[in-house]
């Protein structure tokens, strides 16, 4: 068995249609990739929640070690959106050289990941994050979970893949686009929001699709690695 996290079932719905005998087992979602079985649970975005959908997953599911997989933002000129990174600061030594090599015709990137307590939108605060921690790229969930996976001893591999960068940002105000303490996009305020900012709409359609095209990358680099490690 090998578990799987996101944050958001909009992360994972391309590797999910790709489950055979999917069932969905306390807050668990359980299937096979080709013969691997695997766990997927979603921990929400930010570290609130990860610590009870952990261990969920690692009572429940007894992985033999997680991959931690979702969405990441650049802090660095060097990364583009789609682009496929593994958080070496992060992942287990042993795992993350075998996914060096699986991913290798992919390009995944080795780099150092952060994980911010809050959204990071300002180029101002990506520069400065990257200058005081070496990070390349940002997150809010995977130092919580990495965090309960040493409490248990458990071999764990970050692979994330950008969605916005320095050069393209959000379309808009991440609070707009997602409310973390509800865990949901507040449709309301996003069309008002863009009732008075009519030149997102287009950045917006854009970074739909955009996300639609890195989720089918992410998932087929999950998918790989579920096949080679």
């Amino acid at each position: 068995m090998i578990g799987i996290t996101f944050a958001l079932p909009s992360e994972s719905s391309d590797l999910v249609r790709q489950l055979r005998y999917p069932e969905h087992v306390d807050n668990l979602l359980i299937g096979k990739i080709d013969r691997r079985e695997v766990a997927i649970v979603h921990t929400g975005v930010g570290s609130k929640n990860c610590n009870a959908r952990l261990e969920i997953l690692l009572h429940k599911a007894r992985p033999e070690f997680v991959i931690t997989s979702g969405f990441a933002g650049a802090v660095s000129e060097d990364l583009h959106v789609g682009d496929l990174i593994l958080a070496e600061n992060f992942s287990n030594p042993r795992l993350l050289g075998l996914a060096r090599e699986i991913l290798r015709e992919r390009h995944a990137r080795a780099v150092r990941l952060f994980t911010s307590p809050s959204v990071i939108d300002s180029i101002s605060e990506r520069d400065r994050m990257a200058r005081g921690s070496g990070a390349a790229a940002v997150d809010m969930e995977t130092g919580a979970i990495v965090s309960i996976c040493a409490a248990h001893d458990m071999p764990l591999l970050s692979v994330r893949a950008i969605t916005d960068t320095p050069k393209e940002p959000f379309p808009a105000p991440p609070d707009v686009l997602f409310d973390i303490e509800h865990q949901q996009t507040r449709y309301g305020r996003l069309f008002g929001y863009l009732l008075r900012h009519p030149a997102a709409i287009p950045r917006l359609l854009r970074f739909s699709r955009e996300i639609k095209q890195v989720s089918a990358k992410l998932a087929g680099a999950i998918v790989a690695l579920v096949d080679g490690l």
